[in-house]
């Protein structure tokens, strides 16, 4: 009997990345100065990146890349893939017997929706519904389990026997992104009082965003810090 595995855990990997604020600023340089774009004046990047970011010259941000290893339930990778500026390889269902690994929300995960939409807001659960939550979460999902293995176990392929699980079956993905496409994610993704327009991520996909930007602003640290002083607005 396969022994199914239950976790509250979003892990985001950093793998690698590749380009600095040097490169956005010889990127636009190359605009005006040609072959010489690599003689301009590093102390001008802040400034030169500053401007770009208010006017929105996005072409120069796209000059890099940064790779990451999520492990998050398919609910959340579902709300990632609607952003397709960013290149993705997800685990396949198709290929591979999918690994009997579940999410189930944390206690401090909130729970409650009031509002309306583009104003939600959401509120702690009582220990009564967290405990409700965690046990109807448990056993859906380890009955939709057993009918997955039984599809597979009577012939069915792989690609028709995983419809039956549920969007909190854990997967994992490898994605890329320029810092123009992170900075469009981060604008859309992560809660911030910096944001010049209010956005509503859900939980989980707001816990991935806040791994992102913590790389992201240890590589590219003055677009970042640009990119926040203009309402987080990606160029």
């Amino acid at each position: 009997m396969t022994n199914l595995e239950f976790t509250s855990e979003l892990k985001v990997e950093y793998i690698d990345h590749l380009g600095s604020d040097i490169d956005v600023a010889r990127a636009a340089w190359v605009s005006t100065m040609g072959e010489r774009a690599d003689e301009g004046d590093p102390k001008r990047v802040a400034g030169l990146i500053n401007m770009l970011m208010r006017d929105r010259h996005g072409s120069p941000f796209e000059q890099g890349l940064i790779r990451f290893r999520v492990t998050a339930p398919i609910v959340v990778f579902r709300e990632h893939h609607r952003h397709r500026i960013a290149s993705y390889n997800e685990m396949s269902g198709r290929y591979i017997e999918l690994p009997p690994r579940f999410y189930v929300p944390p206690e401090h995960r909130p729970l409650i929706q009031v509002g309306k939409p583009g104003a939600y807001q959401f509120l702690p659960g009582d220990i009564e519904q967290y405990d409700k939550t965690k046990s109807l979460f448990t056993e859906n999902s380890i009955e939709s389990w057993y009918v997955y293995q039984e599809l597979l176990d009577s012939g069915i392929a792989k690609e028709v026997a995983r419809m039956v699980l549920p969007l909190n079956l854990m997967s994992t993905m490898i994605v890329a992104m320029n810092p123009r496409a992170l900075m469009n994610f981060l604008s859309l993704r992560v809660i911030s009082s910096e944001s010049a327009f209010p956005t509503f991520p859900m939980w989980e996909i707001n816990q991935v965003a806040n791994e992102y930007e913590r790389k992201f602003r240890e590589f590219w640290p003055k677009t970042a810090l640009s990119f926040a002083a203009n309402g987080r607005v990606a160029p």
